[in-house]
């Protein structure tokens, strides 16, 4: 690796998305991070994405953190990153839902090559609104609750489908489950999953009031106060029927998911941290204003149930160290203890500080980070400490 003169440390000053779901208080409360103009702030973004790339201070002056490593790419990136991505090859966010996202499945990587090249070749514009791939890439993600996270994630059992639609006994449906009730099979479940986000007109209108009387009368039930919730947010919507399809989940802080390509999620509401492959690719269910592509999305979506025990991701402990282990190379994350912490850089680091002040120090360079702020760590940095007085995240790749 060639030798430059990096510092070991850099202070990350992050763009955040104003998207209409963000909330208006997460970032202030639990970070200080100010917001007097009242906007919702969906997510603080930690990288290089070029829809929203983190700045870093280089001789004094701002440069965008993809400049500095476009400049350096073996000393920031590592050597073994540089071959097998070329870039920083994870983004890492805060993630602050005050309303659900939309329901929605990403492509495989195999998926979104061929994907983007088909809409690059219709002509299609990079910000396009019906371009279904903004880039080539998968989008593997995991999301860590630091507050009481509700969410959807993965298709239910057949059998607890068909339970679930049975009670909104809905006529305008009643043709439709008795079809996926013949054939409990991923392509009947693929088969009624395209019908109801195609419904129409009066089927549909009659089959979300169905929806709603049944909501109304087992409200106590997280599922159906799930969809009330929605109706408020998302009226005329097919992705109000999602909460029926998808497992509904509230992690408690410290939980976290992790979410592989073609399987259906969705965010309703909560605060966490969020690292994935640095895509942008989303292809769309429900619960959203924006394009839908129901071919293409079906094409991309596993119809199988997931256990709903594999839905809450376990951490690997090394004392009191969460490592949370994913079957992609794109990203690693950790979560670390208040302490005195040994690490190395063997690729690009990006360490959030969490809930308590933390000091980055190597030799005689060091810096200090409060809650919210972040830090990134060239591959090489090599050896160095933390002094932790909270929890810190760490998020680099393997």
């Amino acid at each position: 690796m060639t030798q430059i003169a990096l510092s070991p440390f850099y202070r990350m000053t992050n763009p955040v998305q104003d998207y209409a779901w963000g909330s208006r208080t997460a970032l202030t409360t639990l970070f200080g991070l100010p917001n007097p103009e009242g906007v919702p702030q969906a997510e603080l973004w930690m990288g290089a994405h070029p829809n929203g790339c983190s700045l870093v201070e280089l001789d004094g002056a701002p440069t965008r953190l993809a400049d500095l490593i476009a400049a350096h790419p073996e000393a920031t990136l590592g050597a073994a990153t540089v071959a097998r991505f070329g870039a920083l090859p994870f983004l890492f966010k805060v993630l602050c839902a005050d309303k659900a996202l939309s329901v929605q499945v990403h492509p495989s990587k195999a998926q979104a090559q061929a994907g983007f090249a088909r809409d690059n070749a219709a002509g299609l514009a990079a910000n396009a609104p019906n371009r279904n791939y903004r880039d080539d890439n998968h989008k593997p993600e995991l999301v860590f609750a630091l507050t009481p996270y509700q969410a959807m994630n993965g298709f239910r059992d057949f059998a607890a489908i068909l339970a679930l639609f049975q009670r909104v006994a809905a006529p305008s449906l009643a043709p439709l489950v008795s079809a996926f009730a013949a054939q409990q099979t991923p392509s009947g479940l693929a088969g009624f999953f395209r019908a109801l986000l195609t419904l129409q007109g009066h089927a549909k209108e009659e089959a979300l009031a169905a929806l709603h009387a049944a909501a109304l009368a087992h409200r106590e039930e997280e599922t159906f106060a799930a969809v009330l919730a929605l109706f408020e947010q998302y009226p005329g919507d097919v992705g109000l029927f999602a909460p029926l399809l998808l497992h509904v989940v509230t992690l408690t802080p410290g939980q976290a998911m992790y979410l592989g390509a073609g399987t259906p999620h969705a965010y309703i509401r909560g605060t966490g941290l969020e690292i994935m492959a640095n895509s942008d690719n989303v292809l769309r269910a429900g619960l959203t204003g924006k394009h839908m592509d129901v071919e293409e999305l079906l094409s991309c979506t596993r119809c199988e149930p997931t256990p709903a025990e594999k839905i809450i991701l376990a951490p690997s402990m090394e004392g009191a160290v969460q490592h949370f282990e994913v079957p992609v190379p794109d990203f690693t994350f950790s979560v670390y203890p208040a302490g005195q912490h040994e690490l190395h850089s063997a690729s690009a680091e990006v360490l959030l500080a969490i809930d308590g002040e933390l000091s980055l120090v190597q030799g005689g360079a060091s810096l200090s980070l409060q809650p919210g702020q972040s830090a990134f760590v060239p591959a090489a940095t090599g050896h160095y400490q933390v002094q932790a007085k909270g929890r810190f995240a760490r998020a680099g790749n393997g």
